[in-house]
């Protein structure tokens, strides 16, 4: 049976992007035809590494294609391996030989290749900076009529940042890629900090799944929630030995959209000053005076609430499954 959801996942793997790739390729509903990397919680070259090895492990073989490694235009940063390890995935001891390659062409050209080849049909999910995207657009200023819709994990709307006081990471990382992408004009979602804080993930249902499956792809994300669980123990001691679901959550609304609540409006982006990345929501319709708002034109889809218990269930009874296959040779 042909899956409901065609998908080019675009990401920075990381720990939480490592928990999402997984779910993906779990969920009967979800077939990921290409992976396209950018980099954010490591540098670009280490995502591509990544993607390619926790792909390749998982026993699928799926085009991975690197991205942007700087943003748009602010002074690039350093990765934030105190989160994440210095390799995204809580600085494995080891790595088995799987081989693999990334594509020639760069993630924007690929999205715009397989968006033109199949129009109407693929869902781009992007839970790292916007570059990629803003690339794309760039390429292709028709790409938001060829992609079926969007999926943002980015973005918060009454929520804190993590970042700053307002701004979540991946919107952090590049105000200027996200403020167009977030006024392309697309059927676009935003699975932002507002719902991701409140599905927290302890480490023992990792160590579970691990146990169960006797796989080293399971165990390699074992491993890493371990030690992004050990950072977030050491900022938030209440949430015991755990971690927030993040990433996960933009395929959770993918396949189970009944478990949020959304509310429109139009979003744009703070590209500079101490408001750097904020999200800044126009929930009503007003005729703001500042210049620029009616540019976000169609609304944007804003994740506001979730069933958090509802979520961690289908995250476990996905990952649960029968999904798992022989790690690729080299």
């Amino acid at each position: 049976m042909q899956a409901k959801h065609k998908v080019i996942f675009d990401t920075d793997p990381g720990v939480d992007d490592a928990m999402a790739l997984y779910f993906a390729l779990a969920h009967p509903d979800i077939d990921v035809v290409g992976i396209t990397t950018t980099f954010g919680n490591v540098y670009v070259e280490q995502a591509t590494i990544n993607a390619l090895y926790l792909t390749r492990i998982a026993g699928r073989d799926i085009p991975v294609a690197q991205g942007v490694n700087v943003p748009f235009a602010k002074a690039a940063g350093t990765p934030p391996d105190f989160i994440h390890g210095a390799d995204g995935l809580g600085n494995l001891p080891s790595r088995i030989e799987v081989g693999g390659k990334a594509e020639v062409e760069s993630a924007a050209e690929f999205i715009v290749k397989m968006a033109r080849q199949h129009p109407g049909e693929i869902t781009l999910v992007a839970v790292g900076p916007l570059g990629n995207l803003g690339l794309a657009l760039k390429m292709e200023p028709q790409l938001p009529k060829l992609l079926k819709k969007v999926v943002l994990m980015a973005g918060a709307v009454d929520e804190p940042g993590n970042v700053s006081p307002v701004a979540e990471a991946n919107v952090w990382n590049d105000p200027d890629a996200a403020d167009l992408v977030f006024t392309a004009g697309w059927d676009l979602t935003m699975v932002g900090l507002d719902v991701t804080h409140r599905v927290v993930l302890p480490s023992s249902f990792f160590a579970r799944l691990a146990g169960q499956h006797k796989h080293v792809a399971m165990d390699t994300l074992s491993h890493a929630v371990n030690f992004y669980a050990n950072f977030y123990q050491s900022i938030r001691p209440d949430l015991g030995h755990a971690c927030y679901g993040h990433d996960v959550l933009a395929f959770v609304w993918l396949v189970a959209p009944e478990i949020f609540e959304t509310q429109n409006g139009r979003v744009r982006v703070a590209k500079e000053g101490i408001g750097n990345g904020q999200t800044m929501m126009a929930k009503l319709a007003i005729p703001y005076p500042q210049a620029g708002w009616e540019a976000s034109k169609p609304e944007t889809r804003v994740c506001m609430k979730v069933d958090a218990e509802a979520c961690a269930k289908l995250i476990d009874q996905t990952l649960s499954g029968d999904w798992l296959k022989p790690a690729l040779a080299k």
